[in-house]
């Protein structure tokens, strides 16, 4: 024995390993071994070269670096014998792959080996370049495995058929060259190649379609005619698999018909007759029948068009929904989804077990028959399917609860027959699961409501019994405090009583309990708490004498550690003392919210233009909130497909809050229409406004849409600061909170109108000044120049000015005069813009503005918005 060599054995190094106590006593016998391999391979020991790439072999599974035994595989694969030839392949294919430069030295001993006498050296160098060939390889050896196709031995062609799959991968240019060679492997008998045939003919589809019209002309007949025999063939105990002749000839000859037969109506003519004698005769008692059944129902979905086979592939997958394996059942409802594209009456006819594995104690399955049933549903079965699915959210487990709530709600709003079916479907579901309800979901119930003016007592009414039994559900009480607070006086009168309900008797008193409950719950959350003050200072005003009993409840939360409900408290307090002529006023109904507008904005919002001036990105430091250009372009989304007859500032936050505002001037007892700004003042918890009535705006209506309050202005009690007043949304005009914006009525000449300069943007470091001015001929285009002037006593660098519109404004920037803005307000910088209206006489200018500069070498960024330009460009 050479001295160098290691005289273990490859089973007495693995009983050391394996007697390892330790992650280090494994690291140290793995170390003794290599170093004694290391020195074999340098003493170029011949003798004991496969024992030692054979332990190398085994450390590599292990996950030990092997780098440097690559060589010896190429030693051995080099020499005469079998058995150093085959543990030199075995080491190739797993100490190397393709990436490895090495690889190019063995590709001359594998064309030697191609062409050897020996036809176990030709299979083992087939097994080899079947697993490691790279393109360059298989360019080289190509002309060899096809030449091999047609070798007389049954094993040498199945591997060479498995090695030209390799070969057609890496390179596909290549295909071509194996079409004849694996038609030709189609006739075959032995069942070993011919599958390697088939899957061989399947991938050259893939790849070349060429090959695919070639099989589909010259080889569908014969596919069909093999399939055949196959089905038909007597017991072979070699092929048998429970009964079964061969399931795997079976799945790879509906693979490749499935293939040929797509898109291609006399092809699947052809087919059909096996199809279908497939389809009746297996068996569905053993899972190599099922694995058929589900290849020839998925070969027959796939496959021009046949009513008859299709209505049987989709009862075989009926069947699989009764079996008791669920991955059965699973593969079924997958095929299920598919071809409810395919044919939607045949599946319907398989509802009633598919709402059975919606109820399945398998999550998987529950989640996949619940979108399948999702799928099922339409205008003729929403009312049993939407009955079946509530009644299990009854029982459901916690964990289901959140998928099922959605898809419930989903159907109901996308298939309700009439309004107040889907009231009380989406009220039983807040009963159960309220909590699992998304925010989107009840601002949609809300705006329904805010419709249905003949259903507002009986919904009332259906919310003060829900709430009685499920008070723990949080989405059901913040819709039934909403309406509470905006229809508690048809609670308390019994209007509006429908045939279908029974009759029920509650006082003022009760009314106000529902909303006192929702506010001391410890369990409610701040949203729900906000929207409970504004539903009890609503009924200060429609309940005159509990008056008192709602200013204690409001009173309790004015030392709130909550800064939003400390506000409200106290503003709410003042209203009630201090302000009681005109809060009636304030405190009006909700207008009826556009159900249209709403869904379009929860479908997502419409692009709007933004135009800026230079490429340059803004480089922001880090803690400081870096601008985003899909937040942009959604809150400048001011565009509406209905022009609005306004011509203020209120088309803003009419189409920012998605809803239509335009109505309120038409709302009953309302004198006049309100005046320009109005929505200044709209509180935006509010989805909508009231009517402005002696000059008073409407900022304390509570609403859905949104979950988290912003605290409202008590505009009533203190007059708004000097710092607001100079805000970065314009200094001028100012603001009027209750008569809306100062108008500035243009002067007009000979030739044409002259339009006072505004500030547009001001802030305590930087002034912008607008300048107009129009074409005589173009009353829809205003010409601007912006004049910016540095406050500051430091010099702006790198200064960038961007601005948006909506979209129905188009906005051209020119360059700015210069890109270093002086300090002191010594010099300005100028830049050109040019807008047109589409809407000129309908809609006002409104712009959302951002400005970048760069104040010693540290980047600022200041935003502001611009609603006050002359109401006539």
């Amino acid at each position: 024995m050479n001295p160098f060599s290691s005289g273990t054995r490859l089973r007495d190094m693995i009983r050391a390993i394996r007697a390892c106590k330790t992650a280090a006593e494994e690291r140290a016998v793995v170390r003794k071994e290599c170093a004694a391999i290391r020195a074999a391979i340098n003493e170029n020991d011949q003798d004991y070269r496969h024992r030692n790439l054979a332990k190398l072999m085994f450390i590599h599974m292990l996950g030990y670096p092997t780098h440097f035994g690559q060589m010896e595989c190429l030693k051995l694969i080099a020499s005469s014998g079998f058995p150093e030839k085959r543990i030199g392949y075995l080491g190739l294919m797993l100490l190397l792959d393709e990436r490895q430069e090495v690889l190019m030295l063995v590709t001359n001993s594998l064309k030697q080996d191609l062409n050897h006498s020996n036809q176990y050296i030709v299979g083992l160098a087939l097994c080899a370049l079947g697993n490691i060939c790279s393109a360059e390889m298989a360019r080289d050896l190509a002309p060899e495995v096809e030449r091999l196709l047609q070798f007389r031995d049954p094993n040498i062609r199945k591997k060479a058929a498995l090695c030209s799959i390799r070969i057609i991968k890496k390179v596909p240019d290549l295909a071509e060259n194996f079409i004849n060679p694996a038609a030709a492997l189609l006739k075959e008998k032995h069942h070993g190649v011919l599958i390697t045939g088939i899957q061989l003919c399947t991938d050259l589809c893939k790849v070349s379609p060429e090959a695919h019209e070639y099989f589909r002309k010259k080889c569908t007949d014969g596919l069909v005619r093999t399939l055949r025999d196959v089905v038909n063939s007597p017991y072979a105990p070699e092929y048998d698999i429970a009964g079964i002749t061969d399931p795997f000839l079976h799945i790879r000859l509906l693979k490749l018909l499935r293939i040929l037969g797509q898109g291609d109506a006399d092809a699947s003519d052809s087919m059909n007759d096996i199809l279908a004698q497939v389809a009746t005769k297996t068996e569905s008692n053993k899972n190599a029948g099922n694995a058929i059944l589900y290849e020839c129902v998925e070969t027959i979905m796939s496959i021009e068009d046949n009513g008859g086979l299709r209505v049987l592939a989709i009862n075989i997958l009926g069947r699989f929904l009764s079996n008791r394996d669920n991955n059965i059942r699973y593969v079924a409802l997958n095929m299920l989804m598919k071809a409810i594209t395919v044919d939607a009456q045949a599946v319907q006819r398989h509802r009633a077990t598919i709402l059975e594995c919606v109820k399945d104690s398998d999550a998987s399955i529950r989640k996949r028959a619940l979108e399948l049933v999702y799928l099922l549903v339409n205008e003729t079965n929403v009312k049993p399917l939407t009955k079946e699915l509530i009644e299990y959210l009854e029982v459901s487990d916690q964990d289901f609860k959140g998928d099922l709530t959605a898809k419930i709600c989903s159907i109901v709003e996308k298939f309700s027959p009439e309004k107040v079916w889907y009231i009380d479907q989406m009220l039983k579901v807040l009963t159960e699961a309220g909590n699992f309800v998304k925010d989107e979901v009840w601002h949609a119930l809300i705006v329904v409501i805010s419709n249905a003016s003949d259903l507002h007592g009986y919904t009332v009414r259906a919310l003060y019994r829900a709430f009685q039994t499920s008070a723990e559900q949080e989405t059901l009480v913040r819709v039934a405090v909403w309406c509470v607070g905006e229809y508690g006086d048809l609670l308390v009168n019994n209007a509006g009583v429908l045939d279908v309900e029974d009759s029920i008797t509650v006082t003022e008193s009760d009314a106000v309990d529902v909303v006192e409950i929702s506010i001391k719950r410890h369990a409610s959350d701040l949203t729900t708490k906000a929207m409970a003050l504004v539903a009890l200072l609503k009924l200060s005003s429609r309940f005159p004498s509990c008056s008192q009993r709602v200013k204690d409840i409001i009173v309790q939360h004015k030392g709130s550690l909550v800064l939003e409900l400390q506000q409200r408290s106290l503003e709410f307090n003042s209203i009630i003392e201090k302000h009681k002529s005109i809060k009636p006023a304030l405190v009006e109904r909700m207008p009826v919210l556009d159900e249209a507008t709403f869904s379009g904005r929860r479908a997502g919002s419409l692009p709007a233009t933004v135009s800026q001036s230079g490429g340059t990105s803004l480089n922001l430091p880090n803690g400081v909130a870096k601008p985003s250009a899909a937040p942009l372009v959604d809150l400048l989304d001011l565009s509406d497909d209905v022009p609005a007859p306004s011509t203020s500032s209120s088309d803003f936050l009419n189409d920012l809050l998605g809803v239509d505002i335009s109505s309120a001037s038409t709302q009953p007892g309302t004198n006049h229409a309100p005046k320009a700004g109005t929505d200044v003042l709209l509180d935006l918890l509010s989805i909508g406004t009231t009517p402005l009535r002696n000059n008073e705006s409407d900022i304390l209506s509570a609403a859905p849409n949104n979950q988290t309050p912003i605290a409202t202005l008590d505009v009533l009690s203190s007059p708004l600061p000097s710092a607001q007043a100079n805000s970065s949304l314009g200094a001028s005009p100012m603001m009027d909170l209750l008569d809306g914006f100062t108008p500035n009525p243009p002067k007009h000449e000979d030739n044409g109108p002259v339009y006072p300069s505004i500030v547009a943007f001001e802030s305590s470091n930087l002034r912008m000044t607008f300048n107009f001015s129009k074409s005589p001929g173009n009353p829809q285009t205003t010409s601007i120049q912006a004049s910016f002037s540095n406050l500051s006593p430091n010099e702006y660098t790198d200064f960038v000015f961007q601005a948006a519109v909506p979209k129905f404004l188009q906005l051209h920037l020119d360059p700015a005069s210069s890109t270093t803005l002086p300090a002191g307000g010594n010099a300005s910088v100028t830049q050109n813009l040019r807008v047109t209206n589409s809407q000129h006489g309908k809609k006002s200018l409104v712009m959302r503005i951002r400005i970048a500069y760069k104040m010693n070498n540290k980047d600022m960024l200041e935003e502001g918005q611009i609603n006050n330009f002359p109401r006539d460009l």
